[in-house]
């Protein structure tokens, strides 16, 4: 039985790969702060999806987790996609440590605890949401780039760490461009015209979520998407750090 955790599914992309595995016939335990719209998925299917509210800044979190993967029987993937950033030239000390407490502190509390899970046991699969915001660091969103470049980091950290250990355990970093969620979009995912210019080559969720299950089945160690953000951002690493530190990204 094809067992799944996923973290951060009340919307956006989590939700989106929620739907898809449940249509594949995988059982799953979602989890998240907004338990409300977790129910609106349970009713796809009572018996295949389990639910717990969830705030990963939140100590106890681990022990909800615990708490989910018993309801659910196990779990052989856990999907982390729970995330908050926002643009933040001015350097306000609430959202910069807002965005490290969760995309940091929260994201090392989970999947750390997920890795101490399946080294317990015969393995698993260990996939997370991080962002090509993290392969340079972004002027306008310090905290988010800096976090999501820790999020790729610790993972390739853990993978390293899982073979010393002779552990079964699968890694996979996906790396998403700009997409229409509630993180870009607040009221309720809605956009404009000035929005799709701020945004380019904005993605849906939906399309976005297709391509993520697809690497998860795969196995892929990372993944860019889509390949418009693979070619800018192969670019961007060409790029000097000399010319990269004197880049206005502020939208003027």
């Amino acid at each position: 039985m094809k067992r799944a955790i996923i973290i951060g599914a009340s919307s956006g992309i989590g939700r989106q790969v929620a739907q898809l595995l449940v249509q594949d016939g995988w059982h799953i335990g979602l989890a998240a702060r907004r338990i409300d719209k977790l129910k609106e998925l349970k009713r796809i299917n009572e018996e295949r999806v389990k639910t717990i509210e969830m705030d990963v800044t939140k100590q106890e979190a681990t022990t909800q987790l615990h708490t989910l993967i018993s309801q659910l029987g196990g779990m052989n993937l856990f999907f982390y996609a729970a995330g908050i950033g926002k643009q933040n030239p001015m350097l306000d000390e609430q959202i910069e440590i807002g965005t490290t407490e969760t995309n940091a502190l929260g994201f090392t509390r989970m999947v750390g605890e997920a890795f101490r899970y399946f080294a317990e046991r015969t393995g698993g699969h260990i996939a997370i949401i991080s962002s090509i915001s993290g392969i340079k660091g972004l002027g306008p969103a310090p905290s988010y780039s800096a976090t999501k470049a820790l999020q790729s980091t610790y993972l390739q950290a853990l993978e390293q760490l899982a073979n010393s250990r002779n552990l079964n355990i699968a890694f996979t970093d996906i790396q998403p461009g700009f997409v229409q969620t509630d993180l870009l979009f607040p009221q309720n995912g809605e956009m404009n015209e000035s929005d799709a210019r701020q945004y380019p080559m904005l993605m849906t969720a939906q399309k976005v979520a297709k391509q993520i299950v697809k690497a998860i089945y795969k196995k892929r160690h990372k993944v860019i998407i889509d390949w418009r953000w693979k070619l800018l951002t192969s670019l961007w690493r060409c790029i000097p750090n000399a010319v990269w530190r004197k880049l206005n990204l502020l939208r003027q």
